[in-house]
């Protein structure tokens, strides 16, 4: 394939997050990158508040105008989207990006559209060489990259993997952003609306096509947690990271093993604990996420004064522990997340592999891992002895 006029244009830049990529790609001196969008005045208007260069190509293109998405593919070997919810405006650009062998990373937390997409177009994309990468920010690279750590240093260290692994989000400040609640809205109306993908809701391996592990822990009711001495409730991302770290393995051919199991959850205090089982009973929304689905962002706090914290808390059936830890600076739902799926793109850039539809840990672990830890602000370090 000839080579292509770009290596990266932003989808979506006027929107929140998308301008925090732009200003991201163009603070680290990324060439040959552009910004997309539907409407050109925004565009200018975003690419002048940044102070973006006039050589970056400004490109109008719209999720129900197919042949814009066509012509943005056929300048761009990779396209980054953050236009969501993916389920309502994603699978025009999946399908123009696959015809096309170009290749795409967004932030989708939807699982019943990953689902959709990987059933419609791996088997296209495995022959055209697109790689189709979903979930590259907060939801879910942390946690599928941090069971991947953890696992390659057990294998390192004790010659096999872990048979079971507790994910614990031990501190956290700065919280979801818009598009992530627009899109778990979305993804809740579609579970209520179609019985089929509530059943797809409630499988850990919904993305593992073919394949059913073992019975997984549930994470939803509160305990304690002797290892964390900490609480934990559940998790508002664990249903899509659950899956996400599953394919993984499905994706690296077990490398986990086959019997592997994974749970996830949020540490928190006696007082939150009880609060949540009473909220529960007394609601829809038994998390408390507030502003549910507007789309808008959900904190007003500096994406630079965020942080997340989280732990990963391996265990083998022959008494074999490890724990490890992954950190981020930034405000995981936006400062954090626009890194991440930067440099998601940017590993593509320089990975070679055949194309699919895949995982960030299922394609690129190890060389985005590496990114991450120079360019993003993430740290991943072993927290206990071998």
């Amino acid at each position: 394939m000839a080579a292509k006029e770009l290596d990266i244009v932003v989808f979506g830049a006027t929107g929140f997050t998308g301008r925090l990529v732009c200003e991201y790609l163009h603070a680290q001196k990324i060439p040959r990158w552009a910004m997309a969008g539907r409407n050109m005045e925004k565009l200018n208007a975003v690419a002048k508040e940044l102070g973006v260069d006039s050589s970056v190509p400004l490109i109008q293109a719209d999720s129900e105008d197919t042949e814009s998405l066509k012509s943005l593919c056929k300048r761009t070997a990779v396209v980054i989207t953050t236009v969501g919810p993916y389920q309502r405006y994603g699978a025009p650009l999946v399908e123009a990006c696959v015809d096309s062998g170009t290749d795409y990373v967004d932030l989708c937390g939807e699982p019943n559209f990953i689902r959709d997409m990987i059933d419609k177009h791996e088997k296209v994309a495995q022959t055209t060489g697109a790689r189709i990468v979903f979930s590259a920010g907060f939801d879910s690279i942390p946690f599928d990259l941090g069971v991947w750590f953890l696992q390659d240093e057990a294998i390192r260290r004790f010659g096999k993997p872990l048979e079971r692994v507790k994910g614990r989000v031990c501190g956290m400040q700065g919280g979801a952003s818009g598009g992530t609640l627009a899109s778990m809205r979305a993804v809740i109306t579609a579970g209520i609306k179609s019985p089929s993908v509530l059943k797809l809701l409630n499988d850990p391996f919904a993305l593992t096509p073919g394949f059913i592990g073992p019975h997984q822990p549930a994470g939803l009711m509160p305990l304690y947690d002797k290892k964390c001495n900490s609480w934990v409730i559940p998790f508002v991302m664990a249903p899509i990271n659950t899956k996400n770290v599953h394919r993984t393995n499905f994706l690296l051919r077990h490398r986990y093993g086959i019997d592997f199991t994974y749970e996830e959850m949020m540490c928190t205090s006696l007082q939150s604990a009880a609060g949540m089982v009473i909220g529960a009973a007394s609601k829809f929304n038994p998390f408390g996420i507030k502003g549910l689905g507007t789309g808008k962002a959900a904190s007003t706090t500096p994406q630079q004064e965020g942080f997340y914290d989280l732990l990963f808390l391996g265990e083998g059936v022959d008494g074999h522990v490890l724990d490890v830890s992954v950190k981020g600076d930034g405000d995981p739902g936006y400062g954090s997340t626009s890194k991440m799926i930067s440099q998601s793109a940017l590993t593509l850039l320089e990975t070679k592999s055949p194309g699919g539809v895949f995982t960030p840990g299922g394609l690129m672990a190890k060389p985005l891992l590496d990114r991450l830890q120079k360019f993003a602000g993430l740290t991943f370090s072993v927290v206990t002895p071998a």
